[in-house]
This record gives structure tokens, C-alpha cells and sequence, in this order.
């Protein structure tokens, strides 16, 4: 059928459409039918080629203010907000037509020790002799972080020193105190009270605050750690 639609539209100049399509065997309605869909098609095409291009500047304008960092998702958010009618697919492919793409950037990892704070801070009973021989003696907690397709994910761990077992750990996507005492909340579910255990933290205000030191039991030395070990990094306190 291509072939003789291509015949008919190839000399309907020189000879009439009746005859043309009396020769091939189809009906001229047929003919007819497609040329209609034909110039639907060419129109349809021609006002998506216009809004493309209508729309491209506002596009460019858009991520330009952006830094070049948004992308589809966040140009089309700003393109709703100016009052444009469009999808966001839409804007996704004139983009990708474009080669307007944002450009890769490193996320700042957070900080997850807050020591700039009033709190009275505990002393260093340990000292940095991180070595101990029974169960119970010594618990060791910091914060960590995960980087996620969907944010951050922190994760508040404590750690008995003389078996290096986690006892208790919380996974959210804050550093509120909360965090930190569903961990001591676990670890002391788990071991119970324990007199004379040590307590070992840093000086971040979760640990240093009221809130995380109701928890603790009579008896328990709430220690802080004030050595060398970066921030967010458990390796030296926990792991």
C-alpha cells in the first residue's frame, strides 16, 4: 500500500487522481484519507516544533539561574511557577535535544558532631586507651552518615568496647537527640542496667544534652571523647 501511495502522490501532477487510483486498484476516498492525516500530522508536528522552540529559551534562562545545576525536574518546577503550560517530560526531552544538562556537583557531607554548644561537657575518663577486657565495662557510640538516592541516612551506634558488638543502633534521616537515645534505648533493652559501665561519646550536643542523659541509669560514667577523631567518622570510636 506504500508503494502505491507513493505512485499516485508521485504523478498526480500530470495525470488525474481517478485515474491514478484506478490504476493501481485503490479507492480515491483512500487516497484522499491520507493526505488529510498527512497534513493533521505536518501540523501537529509544526506547533510541537514552534512550542520547542518557544519554550527552549525560557529552558536555558531557567538552568543558567540555576548555575547549570537543575535538572528536568527542577526547570519544570520553575517553569509552572512563571505561569507555562508544560510537562515535565516535555521539558525533559527539549533538554536532552539540547544537551542542556546539569553538571555533576559533590554533595558536602554533613557535620554530624555539633560541639558548639553551653552544655557542661563530662571528662575523658578513658583517655584514649581504647582497650578493655570485659563485657559491660565500656560502651562506645558515635554518629555515621549513608549517602542515598534519597538523602542522607544518619545512623547512631553504640558499641561494647571488649567484644565489639553493636548493642544498639538507630537509622533516620536527622540528627535530633531522638536519634541517639533510640540507640541507648535498644542497647539498654538488649544489656539492661549496668552499674559501673562507661559511657563513651563525643562532645556533640545530642549526647551532652538532658534529654539523652535521663536515659542513663545510676551508676553509669557518661564520658566524652576529646581526641584526634573526625567528624562523623566511627572508625575511631565505634567501628
Amino acid at each position: 500500500m506504500n508503494a502505491k501511495r507513493a505512485f499516485v502522490a508521485a504523478h498526480k501532477t500530470v495525470y488525474p487522481i481517478v485515474q491514478l487510483c484506478r490504476l493501481v486498484g485503490v479507492a480515491r476516498s483512500w487516497f484522499y484519507g491520507f493526505v488529510q492525516s498527512q497534513l493533521a500530522r505536518d501540523q501537529r508536528h509544526k506547533l510541537r516544533t514552534d512550542r520547542d522552540a518557544e519554550l527552549l529559551p525560557k529552558i536555558k534562562e531557567a538552568f543558567s539561574q540555576s548555575k547549570k545545576r537543575y535538572g528536568s525536574k527542577r526547570v519544570h518546577q520553575d517553569l509552572k511557577a512563571d505561569g507555562e503550560d508544560v510537562s515535565e517530560r516535555r521539558v525533559a526531552r527539549i533538554m536532552r535535544e539540547n544537551n542542556v544538562t546539569p553538571r555533576p556537583c559533590k554533595r558536602r557531607k554533613p557535620c554530624t558532631t555539633d560541639s558548639n554548644h553551653s552544655l557542661k561537657p563530662s571528662p575523658n575518663l578513658l583517655e584514649q586507651r581504647f582497650a578493655c577486657t570485659g563485657q559491660n565495662r565500656v560502651w562506645l557510640t558515635d554518629i555515621t552518615y549513608v549517602d542515598t538516592k534519597e538523602g542522607w541516612l544518619y545512623v547512631a551506634a553504640i558499641k561494647d568496647m571488649a567484644t565489639r558488638e553493636i548493642v544498639g543502633w538507630a537509622m533516620d534521616d536527622h540528627l535530633r537527640s531522638e536519634l541517639c537515645c533510640d540507640a541507648l534505648n535498644m542497647a539498654l533493652g538488649r544489656r539492661g542496667p549496668v552499674p559501673g559501665l562507661i559511657h563513651h561519646s563525643d562532645r556533640g550536643v545530642q549526647y551532652a544534652g538532658s534529654e539523652y542523659r535521663k536515659l542513663l541509669f545510676p551508676g553509669v560514667s557518661c564520658v566524652l571523647h576529646q581526641g584526634p577523631v573526625q567528624r562523623g567518622d566511627l572508625s575511631g570510636v565505634v567501628f
